[in-house]
């Protein structure tokens, strides 16, 4: 009898988490919870501001404009309450902005760089100043959101732009060892022409397929051991679950930025080699003047950090840092460590020059 009592307690419990287990597998966690407000919008672009929380008076006065990849969602800029990269910055004082480019539709497949950087960056900025009353500007681009980041400030230079962060910048590609998306999109292996007549625009399951690839057994296997041998702490479940919610709401990329990021950038270098043609003008790494602050994931498999280190040393800025830390491409800033290491460093950078 005790050990048919056991058993069924056993079976219970085994209920219980298969049943945990299930539900955060299936469903979404609210994410992206930070109070903000639409300022402006351009056809899928939406910018937003965060609603302040510090008295006007205690304020950095420079606004901080937030830019993240046109192929992911920026909510992992805002993961969850009491875990969120915006809500800290917004508590130290920022006037804080985020341009979400919204979901590319089968109209929008030959957008390029070229309309990101030149087209929407500027007039979100011009937004930007306008609200916050300043002609001077800080501005964080995170993986392509650096692409785009780093071809605006170096072909706007005089645009009041005084900060420029870069995170995880995948901006050099003159080394191919190793398995990286550089090395896989070769033109021996992969026909991005084909891919393009065939949807117009890259699924967003097709590059989430190619960034889990590069470490398939952390990726589907390990992250769901962690899971289930965590389901008793609600704390990495709640973790677990909204990273989960982030990483599935794939979005495509529009056809003709994908090109430029397989043909002109992974196969022919040409941003570092100030040999990018953008809307008829080269893109001249060394305008940069703004002060620079580049970030690298030493465990980076979607952004070694050989693609991030060069910049430096091609940019016009004169006060300009390297920060290495721990973690990977996403980890970094979402991760556990972050709130105690990645986000106290940028915060303390940007302070002190931020007027």
């Amino acid at each position: 009898m005790e050990q048919a009592v056991v058993a069924s307690d056993a079976f219970v419990a085994l209920q219980q988490r298969l049943w945990t287990f299930t539900q955060v597998l299936t469903t979404k966690a609210p994410i992206a919870q930070t109070p903000k407000e639409l300022v402006w919008a351009l056809n899928k672009a939406k910018l937003y501001r965060y609603t302040p929380v510090v008295a006007a008076e205690d304020r950095h006065r420079t606004p901080l404009l937030l830019i993240f990849a046109i192929m992911n969602r920026p909510s992992i800029l805002d993961l969850r309450p009491g875990h969120s990269f915006v809500e800290f910055m917004v508590g130290q004082g920022y006037d804080l902005y985020l341009l979400d480019w919204g979901v590319p539709g089968f109209e929008d497949r030959h957008l390029k760089l070229d309309d990101y950087a030149l087209e929407y960056l500027p007039r979100a900025i011009r937004k930007v100043k306008a609200i916050s009353g300043c002609e001077e500007f800080s501005m964080l681009g995170w993986c392509i959101g650096a692409i785009l980041t780093t071809i605006y400030a170096a072909m706007r230079p005089d645009d009041g732009l005084r900060n420029l962060l870069l995170l995880t910048a995948p901006l050099d590609f003159s080394d191919r060892n190793g398995i990286t998306f550089a090395r896989w999109t070769d033109e021996k292996y992969f026909n991005v022409d084909r891919i393009l007549e065939a949807f117009g625009n890259v699924p967003g399951e097709m590059i989430d397929y190619g960034a889990k690839a590069l470490k398939p057994v952390e990726n589907y296997i390990t992250n769901y051991c962690k899971l289930w041998d965590n389901l008793d702490d609600p704390q990495v479940v709640e973790a677990w679950h909204a990273m989960n919610t982030w990483v599935t709401d794939n979005i495509p990329m529009a056809g003709g930025a994908y090109r430029q990021l397989i043909v002109d950038l992974y196969r022919n270098n040409l941003l570092m080699k100030n040999e990018l043609v953008v809307r008829g003008e080269r893109v001249d790494l060394g305008r940069i003047r703004a002060n620079l602050l580049t970030v690298i994931a030493q465990g980076d498999h979607i952004t070694p950090p050989c693609q991030s280190e060069a910049i430096l040393a091609k940019t016009g800025s004169k006060d300009k840092e390297l920060y290495r830390i721990p973690g990977g491409h996403i980890g970094i800033m979402a991760g556990s460590a972050a709130p105690r290491t990645t986000w106290p460093h940028i915060d303390q950078w940007l302070s002190a020059r931020s007027r």
